[in-house]
């Protein structure tokens, strides 16, 4: 049993709900910030091959060479932004939330689309869950495989961020390559908002260093919007971010 809004909830562990996109070394692999595809080969030393298939090796034994934050689901902590070294490892140290699931539209806004507060403050009727979950919409099945280097995706207004921090919420999914504007100047304005840093260079003492925010999850249509159990993992990386499989349970 797990408490949700200060009641409990049975929650069936051999029914998990996987909003991860898995890293492949295909075409299929998503990919954003301009980067080619992930690197999934075999190690070679000489003539001996790590591959089974190829006859000289009893294990298959693969070099994988990926980018977390532009191949995939991925998990980050404040020192994605940070001068000092933050590590996702360090940050997250729970790994099952009270969570809700929200659809939204990005608003049209000149030649952009934006997620407002106004959106994400119609959507939620309680605040008193610990991580928030956001699909867009058109939530086409191309998700899972988009390259977003140069579309300018949707993304978080700093307003939305703002919200969403001061509403308490520690972790934060979305199914978009970032929560900020591809080309912003570097300003990371949502990113900043979310985790309460004022100061890149000088961390002031009330950011949020166990705040986590998740990027290119993908939430099937079927999956409806409210109250979930999250269960967040990641690798174990001592990085500002790791790829990551978040899971959700119905309640």
């Amino acid at each position: 049993m797990l408490a949700f809004l200060d009641n409990k909830y049975q929650i069936d562990l051999s029914k998990p709900i996987d909003i991860s996109i898995p890293l492949t070394n295909t075409d299929e692999n998503p990919i954003a910030w301009y980067i080619e595809k992930p690197v999934i080969e075999p190690v070679v030393f000489g003539d001996w091959i790590g591959k089974v298939s190829e006859g000289k090796s009893s294990t298959n034994f693969n070099n994988i060479f990926f980018n977390p934050h532009g191949h995939g689901t991925h998990t980050e902590c404040l020192g994605h932004i940070t001068n000092d070294f933050y590590s996702i490892n360090q940050s997250l140290k729970q790994f099952f939330f009270s969570a809700k699931l929200i659809t939204i539209e990005p608003e049209k806004i000149g030649d952009d689309l934006v997620i407002t507060k106004e959106s994400i403050s119609t959507s939620l009727n309680v605040t008193s869950f610990e991580a928030l979950i956001i699909r867009t919409l058109p939530n086409q099945k191309e998700k899972k495989s988009r390259k977003y280097s140069n579309t300018n995706p949707p993304y978080l207004s700093e307003e939305a961020a703002t919200f969403i921090r001061e509403s308490e919420i520690q972790h934060l999914l979305i199914d978009l390559p970032s929560v900020d504007k591809e080309h912003d100047e570097g300003k990371l304005l949502a990113h900043k908002a979310f985790w309460n840093v004022k100061d890149t260079h000088n961390l002031n003492s009330d950011a949020r260093l166990n705040a986590t925010i998740t990027e290119m999850i993908y939430v099937p249509d079927e999956i409806e919007d409210g109250n979930y159990i999250l269960n967040l993992q990641i690798a174990s990386f001592e990085n500002d971010a790791s790829p990551s499989k978040p899971i959700l349970y119905k309640i």
